[in-house]
């Protein structure tokens, strides 16, 4: 398996902003950076006015399969006019066809609040595996 496809599955990504503040996201892996979705319900956008810096780390662990997998990044992170059609690419990706999303979800999209936060990595993703 290599980054990209990793990274293309529907995981949960941990985002870590100075405090330490850590929580989890719903990512978009696209164009060389990571994308989600901040507003008027989040601090992280305040957050990161203060300080860019970020780490973030998606990881996945089968002991089952004994397959252990992890992508971890360091780099700025910023806040960006929302692009609609990306934030639809990204919480389909979640939740499946736009029309079976339960309305919380939706209803960002049409909030002039909603931004995206990209994060584009110092260093390009390495995939790391662990298993055994």
């Amino acid at each position: 398996m290599d980054v990209s496809e990793f990274l293309s599955q529907p995981l949960v990504a941990r985002v870590a902003t100075r405090g330490p503040e850590v929580r989890p996201v719903w990512f978009l892996w696209e164009d060389g950076a990571f994308w989600w979705l901040t507003g008027s319900y989040s601090r992280l956008e305040r957050l990161l006015a203060e300080d860019a810096r970020v780490a973030l780390v998606v990881d996945t662990c089968d002991l089952a399969a004994g397959a252990v997998f992890s992508v971890t990044c360091r780099g700025e992170a910023e806040v960006v006019p929302l692009d609609r059609a990306r934030a639809i690419r990204k919480l389909t990706r979640y939740l499946g066809p736009e029309d079976r999303w339960p309305a919380r979800f939706s209803a960002p999209l049409d909030d002039p609040e909603t931004s995206m936060v990209r994060f584009t990595p110092d260093r390009p993703p390495r995939l790391h595996d662990r298993s055994w």
